[in-house]
């Protein structure tokens, strides 16, 4: 019988080198799977993880995938090391874009500079609020946050789907359910004339920066982590545990509700029921392969960029389905725990010990 025995002391070095195992693995993995599903394995890997990245033409598409990916990570990083595991950032992300298209549907015959920052503003309040209730039922009766973040993620589709139908569709739209287009001041504007990097990219990596130096050099960072690894120890140095939930699931709610309104005001420019679009869940990869650090998180954020406008390539060049490439995620997220696990633990035979009759 085999079973797992921990380590004394794992090694630093494959810890440091887990994510690009975890890597190398997954494009092994790809190509033999994309081969036995009848596809050419190597032009789907080459399309879909290479392509994107020697390709100079196809870094904006990188950096405007990877901004809310940055953002919504960072914010589970710190909630992941309070060991608060918030995985219904993208319910988070969602209401960020509803409650910045409503300020955006409310100023949407006005014009100025207030408006955009007041749209960025009402989507963290929108993502605060929604993380609050986990939060709650967390500190209050101790319901898992898993669980009831994860739920609230389809009920806040449902309300997108309510909105966009009902109440918030266009009048001009031909029946489409969509609302209408934003305005120039609602608008994100472009840090680079001729590209798609819009404002939001530097938004994410200066929000990355600042939790950056929040976690690793403030008080409010040490007990973060002092919670998450010694909760006992916490509470007798005077580290509120309830303090820390609240914190950590309101800054991670806050961060999504931001993403979820910078895409509402940059690359879809509206809302419209293809709005939810699985960030939430792929910052859970991001936040692991960045090691819970908000600097690892810009690096994880493009890694998984390269994903997402591979798989668009690799849809076109080599006739992957869509889902190729929440397959090729889902893949590096296994293997990314699977090496963790090895790294910390060792498989040992476990001998049975059977008397002879």
């Amino acid at each position: 019988m085999l079973r797992l025995e921990r380590r004394r002391e794992p090694s630093a070095l494959m810890r440091g080198l887990a994510p690009v195992i975890a890597v190398a693995l997954t494009l092994i993995a790809g190509f033999v799977l994309f081969t036995l599903m009848g596809y050419s394995g190597g032009l789907a890997i080459e399309q879909m993880a290479i392509a994107p990245v020697i390709d100079p033409t196809r870094w904006p598409d990188l950096l405007v995938k990877a901004a809310p990916l940055i953002l919504i990570a960072t914010g589970l990083s710190i909630g992941f090391r309070a060991n608060v595991w918030n995985i219904g950032a993208e319910g988070q992300y969602v209401l960020g874009g509803i409650f910045g298209t409503g300020v955006a549907l409310a100023t949407w015959e006005m014009s100025g500079f207030w408006i955009l920052p007041l749209m960025l503003v009402a989507g963290m309040i929108g993502g605060a609020l929604w993380a609050a209730i986990p939060a709650a039922l967390r500190v209050r009766w101790r319901v898992s946050e898993i669980l009831s973040s994860l739920m609230l993620t389809y009920v806040a589709i449902q309300l997108l789907y309510y909105l966009v139908r009902g109440p918030w569709k266009d009048p001009q739209g031909f029946n489409f359910p969509q609302t209408r287009m934003f305005n120039d001041s609602q608008t994100l504007p472009m840090l680079m004339e001729g590209t798609v990097i819009h404002l939001g990219v530097a938004i994410a990596i200066i929000a990355a920066l600042i939790a950056w130096v929040v976690m690793g050099k403030t008080l409010f960072g040490y007990g973060v982590r002092v919670v998450g690894l010694a909760p006992a120890a916490a509470r007798h140095a005077g580290f509120s545990e309830s303090r820390t939930i609240w914190a950590s699931l309101l800054i991670g709610g806050a961060l999504s509700g931001l993403a979820g309104a910078l895409e509402a005001a940059g690359p879809f420019g509206q809302l419209v029921p293809q709005f939810p679009t699985n960030y939430g869940f792929t910052a859970i990869i991001v936040a692991f392969l960045g090691r819970l650090d908000p600097l690892g998180a810009i690096v994880g954020a493009l890694v998984l960029a390269v994903t997402y406008v591979g798989g668009e390539l690799a849809q076109t060049s080599a006739g992957l389905p869509q889902a190729a490439a929440g397959v090729f995620q889902a893949m590096l997220l296994f293997f990314l725990l699977a090496v963790d696990v090895l790294i910390r633990y060792r498989i040992v035979v476990a001998r049975s010990h059977v008397r002879a009759a």
